[in-house]
């Protein structure tokens, strides 16, 4: 398995708007091995498929405290919300960047796992939080639209600067 490069905000392909997907094989398990193993290294709790650069509409989380819970989520679809829940999130699209979000509270997610069994899930917390913003990444949405266009700006040149440094650093 190899580590796959996350995108980065303002990188343009991460307002692709996923395809559904169509069959669910080894092929692809490979690449949802090699999104945990992305997504743990980045010390992240959620990655959309969309930030690797594969368009497809597949995302993974992991929002288990003590202990690893991968979860796969294929052809995901919110089928009920409820109450409103403010909350401070990050992206591994935007290293560094935090900002509030309001998102539904809890939630009911319809999905295909690994293996392309459907299944239903109830979510609430961290986990809610994690399913609405990788499903935003999958409809080429980012947490920073939340934001005004100040803010929004502000980030993009925030992060725009650290990657030219980068650059010059060879890095």
């Amino acid at each position: 398995m190899a580590i796959m490069t996350v995108l980065r905000y303002p990188d343009e392909r991460l307002r692709t708007k996923a395809t559904p997907v169509e069959h669910v094989d080894d092929a692809l398990r490979a690449i949802i091995d090699e999104m945990f193993e992305t997504m743990y290294a980045s010390q992240g709790v959620g990655l959309a498929a969309t930030q690797v650069d594969v368009h497809k509409r597949l995302f993974i989380a992991d929002c288990g405290e003590e202990e690893r819970e991968p979860l796969v989520f294929i052809n995901p679809e919110i089928i009920a919300k409820d109450g409103l829940f403010a909350n401070e999130e990050g992206c591994l699209s935007f290293p560094g960047v935090y900002a509030s979000i309001e998102r539904a509270g809890s939630i009911t997610v319809k999905a295909l796992d690994r293996n392309g069994e459907p299944f239903e899930m109830d979510a609430t917390g961290l986990l809610s939080i994690c399913i609405q913003h990788e499903i935003d990444h999958l409809n080429g949405k980012l947490f920073v639209d939340y934001l005004s266009p100040l803010k929004r700006d502000r980030i993009r040149k925030k992060l725009e600067k650290e990657a030219r440094i980068a650059e010059r650093m060879g890095q």
